[in-house]
């Protein structure tokens, strides 16, 4: 007896039909990654900004400060996520946060010493011949003027944070990388796809609006490069 062999139709790379039958499930996932970048983001920075200029300050501090940034940083996200669930909670926004904001200071650290220590001698004497305060200057004068490299910093670390958030769906928590996952588990192409394409755009939309940004606060540095 001869069996006929059909051919079983592969998975195509995307299936629209499916996107548009889940875009409220995207829609939700791309809104909690968002989320969860902004607040890693925002809160690494409130955090890395005092610290730092703390450190700008008194000297003694930094090498102790870059050092455990630094090895917060080079954790590995899913022993992060086993060492502190115990203390946050099982699958908590709480333990994404905590892991995901580590990662942020290193990055925001460094950049914001690093447009600290730019600053001019001669512009700093100046103001203190104008009779600032310590603490004028620094919000009037040196901030201002470590704002580029600040910005880049806040755009690296936005940037990376995107990518990592995918990973926090390991702990219930990942935004697009849950459609990821799930992808994987049903070896099926379309959600896959889906999240990382978005997550792709997401970087590059954060990072442009970062762009804008910057070139709305700098005016002084549009002069510059027009010169």
């Amino acid at each position: 007896m001869h069996v006929v062999a059909h051919k079983i139709p592969a998975d195509p790379l995307i299936r629209w039909d499916w996107v548009n039958s889940n875009k409220g499930v995207i829609l939700s996932a791309v809104g909690q990654h968002l989320e969860l970048t902004a607040i890693a983001v925002v809160v690494g920075f409130a955090i890395a900004l005092p610290l730092a200029v703390a450190a700008w300050k008194v000297p003694a501090l930094r090498p102790p400060l870059v050092t455990v940034s630094g090895l917060l940083y080079v954790i590995p996200s899913v022993a992060l996520f086993v060492l502190i669930q115990p203390i946050t909670g099982f699958f908590s926004i709480t333990t994404a946060e905590i892991a995901l904001t580590s990662y942020t200071l290193l990055i925001l650290v460094r950049n914001i010493l690093a447009g600290l220590d730019a600053v001019p001698d001669q512009v700093r004497e100046a103001a203190r011949g104008m009779g600032y305060t310590a603490l004028r200057e620094l919000v009037v004068v040196d901030i201002p003027m470590a704002l580029p490299s600040i910005f880049a910093g806040l755009r690296v670390a936005t940037v990376t944070t995107v990518g990592l958030v995918t990973i926090t769906a390991f702990i219930g928590q990942g935004g697009l990388g849950q459609l990821i996952i799930s992808g994987f588990n049903n070896n099926f192409h379309s959600p896959i796809v889906v999240g990382l394409v978005l997550s792709v755009l997401l970087a590059g939309a954060l990072d442009a609006a970062l762009v804008l940004a910057e070139h709305v606060a700098l005016p002084w540095a549009r002069v510059e490069r027009v010169r």
